[in-house]
């Protein structure tokens, strides 16, 4: 399709459009690939600069993103997740009908930092399990996850095949280890180097990071998780019920 150079519309404008209706058209449906930015010049017979600028344009309005390395996506719809019930990764996406994976990207025994100790409730310095791992959505990386176990718990996970098992499947199915509550800490971060590059975005790109430590029976924790969330492939909802007025009355007092 050619553009027209002799309209008073921006030829940026004009690729723009035509990329915009076939998003909304579905002939590009949301996962897929746009062209090259070679076979877009060809296409439209116009400048590199004015194509960088179409793509710009897509971006900023959230209808497109780059994948580095693999190109440019017209973006699905975000993941909603709830904030109402301990659940993990695999769960969440079972529900939203999404496609999860996983790839292992390290794990090894570590001695417990000052705050991993003080969230596992163990001395500064134990040794404890760390994993690394990033969890894809039908084949988009959409969580970083750095876990923390107990180590005599922790040894026995890492003998499991954790691209295909969840652990906290493993924790209450196969260890016994049933998971009755967590407390979460909710942020929003810039992505840094390791992130960035672990889902495949760029340094500083908004990320949810939330922390979760999970609990057995007798209060006893488990698991401790630092969870980067792409910001822009999921959003959180929960449901808040408001303190009656005597409640607050007496808070106050």
């Amino acid at each position: 399709m050619m553009t027209n150079k002799n309209s008073r519309i921006p030829l940026y404008v004009q690729v723009e459009d035509t990329l915009l209706a076939r998003i909304t058209s579905g002939e590009l449906p949301p996962g897929s690939q746009l062209p090259t930015e070679e076979e877009l010049i060809k296409e439209f017979d116009v400048s590199r600069t004015t194509i960088r600028k179409t793509i710009q344009s897509l971006l900023q309005q959230g209808l497109v993103e780059i994948r580095r390395g693999k190109g440019t996506f017209v973006t699905l719809p975000k993941i909603t997740q709830e904030l109402t019930e301990l659940t993990g990764f695999v769960e969440d996406m079972q529900v939203q009908g999404r496609t999860p994976t996983a790839k292992v990207l390290g794990r090894q025994i570590v001695a417990a930092n000052d705050v991993v100790a003080r969230q596992l409730i163990v001395p500064e310095g134990t040794p404890v399990v760390q994993i690394y791992r990033v969890r894809l959505a039908d084949n988009i990386p959409v969580s970083f996850d750095e876990t923390y176990l107990p180590r005599e718990l922790g040894e026995k996970i890492l003998a499991e095949n954790l691209e295909t098992d969840p652990i906290f499947t493993l924790l209450e199915q196969k260890y016994e280890t049933p998971l009755i509550e967590a407390k979460y800490q909710m942020e929003a971060v810039a992505a840094s180097p390791v992130v960035a590059e672990a889902l495949e975005i760029e340094v500083g790109s908004p990320i949810f990071l939330i922390e979760r430590t999970s609990y057995t029976e007798g209060n006893r924790p488990v698991d401790y998780e630092k969870l980067h969330y792409r910001g822009d492939q999921i959003r959180f909802v929960t449901q808040l019920a408001r303190r009656s007025t005597k409640k607050a009355q007496e808070h106050n007092a």
